[in-house]
């Protein structure tokens, strides 16, 4: 193949693949058959990538790109979209989302492009099925429990201030990691898991974050005495008497 039209080649050997001649396996996936495939390619792909092993994340990178086009295929076929479409709107955001770089937009520091960034976002998503109207939505629910329990505190430190343990002394990396092996350990040991303990416990907390989000976003009430209002005979109820 030539490498300037390679490209073009993988497109039309999926096309291939999926045509009535081509792979019966091929044939018969789906969008949601091949979800699962999607994740273990990107944890192949981060072996190699800790391995700085060029050859090894050239083909699992490959493994990954093949994801994306066997997906923009089945959705081409449905007449939905294509390669073309998830390419050019990739190019778009990118373009949106950096005022910085292809705009007139200055900033200081990382922070500052990450704040743009979420801003930006959510002005995208505003009135459609897809807006974000509270700080904890976007978060994939079928990440690890781990990682999500990562960016649900990273998300509540920005919306609400919160900041779990700051009270409590610092354990070092090690400490850290020897507690949480522990507690893994601790909970095979007792016949649970882990994971869904866990997940169990962000599904609880974010119910709290969310309510916590909801209260700040409601108007004060207005400040001063309690309201007592009228008895039944038009006057404010007494106050009982000790």
């Amino acid at each position: 193949m030539k490498k300037k039209n390679a490209l073009n080649d993988l497109l039309r050997v999926m096309a291939r693949l999926r045509s009535p001649t081509g792979c019966p396996w091929d044939r018969e996936q789906t969008h949601l058959s091949l979800r699962r495939h999607a994740i273990e390619e990107v944890y192949e792909l981060i072996d190699a990538i800790e391995a700085r092993d060029d050859h090894e994340m050239a083909e699992e990178l490959g493994d990954l790109l093949l994801q994306v086009v066997f997906h923009c295929q089945l959705a081409r076929e449905r007449r939905a979209f294509d390669f073309e479409d998830v390419c050019r709107t990739l190019v778009e955001k990118l373009i949106r989302r950096h005022p910085h770089v292809f705009g007139t937009t200055r900033v200081k520091n990382v922070d500052e492009v990450w704040a743009n960034w979420e801003k930006i976002k959510r002005a995208e998503k505003h009135g459609t099925k897809r807006a974000r109207p509270s700080a904890f939505d976007g978060i994939p629910k079928h990440l690890p429990a781990l990682l999500r329990a990562e960016k649900l505190v990273k998300k509540a430190r920005k919306a609400l201030g919160d900041n779990p343990g700051k009270s409590k002394p610092r354990p070092t990396q090690a400490a850290l990691a020897g507690e949480l092996f522990e507690l893994a350990s601790l909970a095979q040991r007792r016949g649970w898991s882990a994971e869904q303990l866990l997940y169990d416990e962000i599904k609880k907390r974010e119910r709290g974050f969310r309510k916590r989000e909801q209260a700040a976003s409601r108007p004060n009430r207005p400040s001063g005495p309690k309201y007592n209002p009228p008895g039944a005979n038009g006057f404010a109820n007494p106050p009982r008497s000790k």
